[in-house]
């Protein structure tokens, strides 16, 4: 079973596209839910980090992998 209850894939996106689209996402998910991003724009890092800062929800986790930016931010 996926640690995650929604995925958004925003490959291939620029900020600050991914940013909107998991600030969508995030508003119809439910406190203590997580959204699974995937995004290929390296200024996605800082981005997601300052987000999850203003918005109060948390970043479980920020990685790289395979050339992909993955994170998993839970809802508050």
């Amino acid at each position: 079973m996926a640690d995650f209850d929604q995925e958004l894939d925003a490959s291939g996106l620029n900020c600050p596209l991914p940013i909107l689209r998991a600030k969508k996402a995030l508003a119809g998910m439910e406190a203590g839910q997580v959204l699974h991003i995937i995004a290929t724009d390296p200024g996605a890092v800082k981005d997601f980090e300052a987000f999850a800062k203003q918005t109060g929800n948390t970043l479980k986790e920020s990685k790289e992998e395979g050339g992909k930016f993955v994170f998993l931010m839970q809802k508050n």
